[in-house]
């Protein structure tokens, strides 16, 4: 889709340039980025290959959701359960208020499951306006948002992220983000009207990216749904066409009849039956022809062919699944094309998954500086700070192990560790984490122990009372 400039009134030129080089080059990635999309969606339909199929079998628009599949497995086992900072107490600074006003349990997650489908998304801080939280972040994915990255200094020097849309899906309302000042702008009866606001945050943005690659000059990262898996889930998606072409017509025996007239595959008045009514039909008998008696032709001779197996394209959708999975990493029961059992023990399960573990590890190692500096950001707004502390250098993030264990094989793994650690260890709330118990279930054990102490107390001082 190519983005028409932009062109508003009275901002200085370099801005102007930012602004139009930026919506051009989110314009040349916007056909990439839609065909990821389609993929993800299950809207791509493989196009007529050859002459063997019928076209009609094509238009059916049979999809695969192999790439989508990609995406969420990984997406699934990447979860951020909160942000910690050894340092000091994150309570004090408001932080499980913007955790919850912005809900970043759930934002995180649709941020992850964007960079995925496109390589990077966005994390943009910006300043609460009247009745909104004070601070808010936000997450972008690469259709709508771009920037250009400062690889020495590791960081945006711009960002442009478009808020509306109108006809042929240009851009209606914008907000581009350059260092310390952000231009908003919307389109009103054809006219664009903008204002900037300054701040001391530089550029307000993170990437999240997955696999960046400086040698091949992709500092934000590559997609999930990379061209082997697009080809892959198209081979796929043929072979499935194949098989639907199969079950209609090739798993009908054919009959051949010898010294047959034609006049048994018409109807009464003579015109032609439809090809399902003679092949449905199941002819119990056939005349004799009286014309030919004492022939040996008298008497139609039948004679049949078995019905072709579908095997051949059921072997090759395995053979399929198979590349894509050794592509992806997602094991290859998760396809639906395997027979085989599911792994009964805790080693041989990850060790069926140890790719799929290791792609989760290093992409959230790739996501967390991204979510720990916005984070640190957003907490400055909200306390009102004109810079970020250097001892919030330590707030960190908090991932959901990629191993899925049971609550019995996770209590037994903590309580070997705690066996060996020392015993005060066993009080803190690392120690109740490594039996198991969930950050809700330690909040609630500590304060029915601050009860039952409490209880405790007063019991003490009233025998103490009446024994006075």
């Amino acid at each position: 889709m190519k983005v028409e400039p932009i062109r508003l009134s009275g901002v200085p030129d370099d801005v102007d340039r930012t602004l139009n080089f930026l919506l051009e080059q989110l314009g040349r990635a916007d056909r990439r980025n839609r065909l990821r999309e389609a993929y993800y969606d299950g809207k791509h339909a493989v196009r007529a290959v050859g002459t063997i199929i019928p076209p009609q079998y094509y238009r059916l628009g049979i999809v695969l959701g192999w790439s989508a599949k990609a995406v969420d497995i990984l997406a699934r086992r990447c979860n951020l359960d909160a942000m910690v900072w050894p340092d000091g107490d994150l309570a004090d600074l408001g932080a499980s208020e913007l955790w919850e006003e912005n809900r970043m349990a759930s934002e995180v997650d649709q941020g992850i499951t964007a960079s995925l489908i496109y390589g990077p998304a966005f994390v943009i801080n910006t300043t609460g306006a009247e009745g909104e939280p004070d601070s808010l972040i936000h997450f972008k994915d690469a259709r709508n948002a771009t920037g250009e990255w400062n690889a020495r200094a590791r960081r945006l020097d711009s960002l442009l992220s478009v808020t509306g849309r109108g006809e042929r899906d240009q851009p209606t309302s914008l907000a581009l983000y350059l260092d310390g000042v952000t231009y908003t702008a919307e389109k009103r009866d054809g006219t664009w009207e903008w204002e900037a606001a300054e701040h001391p945050w530089g550029v307000p943005a993170e990437p999240l990216t997955y696999k960046p690659d400086i040698a091949t000059g992709r500092p934000f990262g590559r997609s999930r749904i990379s061209r082997p898996v697009m080809s892959l889930q198209d081979q796929a998606a043929r072979t499935v066409i194949r098989m639907e072409a199969h079950n209609d017509v090739y798993t009908i025996p054919d009959l051949w009849m010898l010294g047959a007239d034609a006049s048994i595959f018409k109807n009464a008045d003579g015109s032609q039956k439809n090809a399902f009514q003679i092949v449905m039909g199941r002819i119990k008998g056939v005349p004799d022809d009286p014309d030919r008696e004492g022939d040996a032709n008298a008497r139609v001779d039948v004679k049949q062919f078995p019905a072709s197996s579908p095997q051949p394209h059921i072997m090759s959708l395995k053979q399929q699944a198979q590349l894509f999975s050794g592509e992806t990493s997602i094991p290859l029961t998760s396809l639906g094309v395997s027979d085989m059992s599911n792994p009964t023990s805790a080693d041989s399960y990850i060790a069926s998954r140890e790719d799929l573990i290791a792609e989760a590890e290093g992409a959230t190692d790739e996501w967390s500086p991204a979510l720990r500096r916005a984070f640190a950001r957003g907490l400055a707004i909200k306390n009102d700070l004109r810079e970020i502390p250097a001892a919030w250098s330590t707030i960190d993030t908090k991932w959901r192990s990629p191993v899925y264990l049971s609550r019995a094989q996770q209590a037994d793994a903590g309580a070997k560790q705690l066996a060996a650690a020392p015993e005060w260890l066993k009080e803190t709330d690392v120690g109740l984490e490594l039996l198991g118990l969930s950050p809700q279930q330690i909040k609630e054990a500590r304060r029915q122990r601050q009860l039952i102490d409490g209880r405790s107390l007063l019991e003490r001082v009233v025998a103490r009372g009446n024994g006075a």
